[in-house]
């Protein structure tokens, strides 16, 4: 079926109308990605499917850059089929729609989050908590999605097509680049905070100032929560505050660990790298929650028993969210005037930002301007020609 069949083209969006007929075919999207096993990060072209009657084509404005990303492609976290182009943090504009899509319209900004389907008919797909899928949610990248026979490449690209149920609308008073990060730093942080029903007046702890815990400070400071924050750096102790944390604990200083004993309702734990959990379950109330969002890719010291038995706490994950869930935290960070802390990078910088987001350097997310790519690719192709 031809894309937008039947619809107008709004007379301000006429220049995408040529576009919107190209893509009935599929197209090519220029990217970056990780070609070559144990390499750095280089430009490639990407095939992306024609457009379905369900499907929406996106041209990306913007991608955020995750610690998630680095450990897929470099295969920190099992090996991944190469060429692999990463990003699960999309923001663009909609190009073209399927004959059967709904709710959304050309020229719109829209997000994609870290998932592009399900099955969309176990329970867990059924309660909305697609990322919990339990015939394997298909991830916007590296995975392959057996509606499609697609390998899936991600949003370090000029475009992308998805499934309508698998796009957002993202609000147009949310900064498009501060935003991406939302859809992975944001809803991985607002789903344990809200599936716990954090509150006013709630004590919320936050361990790590990064990309996760910085959105993690700002949206239980926005529930009316009080924050902790730990951290085993003297130098975010001042970050934390400014980001509105009512107070900061040095997590290597036995004695304020000691003074913070039994304080808590919630912990939010976004460290990626192994950490003993022990000394952060005392800092818990009677049945206080710990929630490990953070996953390092080695294990962790073993928790003991009695520190939960004790005071009946509870530790647990959580996955990003849901569909419906992401959609929650849009909107929350649009009413609230919440987005994250970036940086911009360019594709000629995408090297640089990887190491630097390893080694810490960065507050607090690195986002990709995808019109850096589409500028690189277009000088390219005039030299070639």
């Amino acid at each position: 079926m031809t894309p937008n069949a039947g619809r107008p083209v709004p007379p301000a969006l006429k220049d995408l109308a040529a576009l919107r007929d190209s893509v009935s075919a599929g197209r090519t999207a220029h990217a970056v990605g990780m070609v070559q096993e144990g390499g750095q990060l280089e430009r490639l072209d990407i095939p992306r499917r024609a457009v379905g009657p369900r499907d929406i084509d996106i041209d990306i404005d913007f991608c955020g850059l995750c610690h998630s990303d680095v450990h897929s492609a470099r295969g920190e976290w099992g090996t991944k089929k190469l060429p692999l182009v990463t990003g699960h943090e999309i923001v663009g504009r909609v190009v073209a729609l399927g004959a059967e899509v709904e709710g959304f319209e050309i020229g719109e900004r829209v997000g994609v989050g870290c998932l592009v389907d399900s099955c969309g008919e176990c329970e867990s797909c059924e309660q909305g908590m697609e990322q919990y899928c339990l015939n394997g949610a298909i991830g916007t990248y590296a995975a392959t999605n057996p509606k499609t026979g697609e390998y899936t490449q991600g949003g370090y690209s000029t475009s992308i097509v998805v499934d309508q149920d698998f796009v957002l609308h993202v609000p147009e008073n949310l900064d498009p680049a501060a935003a991406a990060p939302i859809l992975c730093a944001g809803i991985t942080t607002f789903s344990p905070l809200n599936h716990l029903f954090v509150d006013e007046d709630d004590q919320v702890g936050v361990v790590g100032l990064g990309g996760l815990g910085h959105m993690a400070v700002k949206l239980a400071k926005a529930m009316g929560a009080v924050v902790t924050v730990f951290t085993t750096s003297e130098s975010k102790i001042e970050a934390a505050r400014e980001l509105g944390a009512d107070r900061v604990v040095l997590s290597r200083d036995e004695e304020a660990m000691k003074d913070a004993r039994g304080s808590l309702d919630v912990i939010i734990d976004t460290v990626a790298a192994p950490h003993d959990l022990n000394a952060y379950l005392r800092t818990l109330k009677v049945d206080g929650a710990l929630v490990q969002v953070g996953l390092p890719s080695e294990d962790m010291p073993p928790i003991k028993p009695g520190a939960l038995i004790s005071r009946r706490l509870t530790y647990m994950g959580s996955n990003i969210g849901g569909i419906a869930e992401t959609q929650e935290v849009l909107d929350f960070c649009a009413e609230h005037g919440i987005v994250s802390d970036v940086e911009v990078v360019t594709v000629d910088q995408v090297n640089e930002a990887w190491e630097r987001m390893v080694a810490g350097d960065v507050k607090y997310r690195f986002v990709l301007d995808v019109n850096s790519l589409r500028e690189a690719a277009a000088s390219s192709e005039t030299v070639g020609a």
